[in-house]
């Protein structure tokens, strides 16, 4: 029997024996190749996640129906597990698209106001106060911040043109 001088398994001989059940051809056949197949998968997504990509790729292919007659199964588990290692790098990619969608920008803290202006700003409404903040510190348009606080855009307008008229009032006094 040819062994692979690398991994020390038979060289792309298939490890199933007369005699052997699937469960210990299986058992056999992970035991020769689980190595190389982790240094395989480790160069394509990092040795965080290569034992994991060849576990799955290896239940996976061990729980096909086509397992059975493959005759090399070397080749077999390393396509496989680059598969699985595409899989999973499209997966990701997917992912972070979605979280980028979805991602709303860090703007937790108040920008820095001028201690006139940011008294000015207390003097408003509550609902003025929102809108103009939405509006000059989120930059957000009339229509989302409509849609954010629950009114109309005409109500947002009305706020917003209240809000700048008592501004201009104790800011220019």
């Amino acid at each position: 029997m040819d062994l692979d001088p690398y991994s020390g398994a038979p060289s792309g001989k298939n490890v199933d024996s007369p005699g052997f059940s699937d469960t210990e051809r299986d058992d056999r056949v992970y035991r020769a190749y689980a190595d190389e197949l982790t240094r395989f998968a480790n160069s394509m997504v990092g040795p965080d996640l290569a034992p994991d990509i060849v576990s799955s790729a290896v239940l996976r292919v061990f729980t096909s129906r086509a397992w059975k007659s493959v005759t090399n199964e070397r080749a077999y588990l390393y396509k496989a597990v680059a598969n699985e290692a595409r899989s999973h790098h499209r997966s990701a990619t997917r992912r972070r698209a979605r979280e980028q969608r979805v991602a709303v920008p860090d703007r937790t803290e108040m920008p820095e106001l001028r201690p006139d202006v940011a008294a000015a700003l207390a003097i408003l409404s509550t609902q003025q106060r929102a809108v103009a903040f939405l509006t000059y510190f989120m930059d957000q348009d009339e229509s989302t911040v409509g849609e954010l606080l629950g009114i109309s855009s005409g109500s947002v307008r009305k706020h917003l043109g209240r809000a700048r008229d008592k501004l201009r009032e104790v800011l220019d006094a």
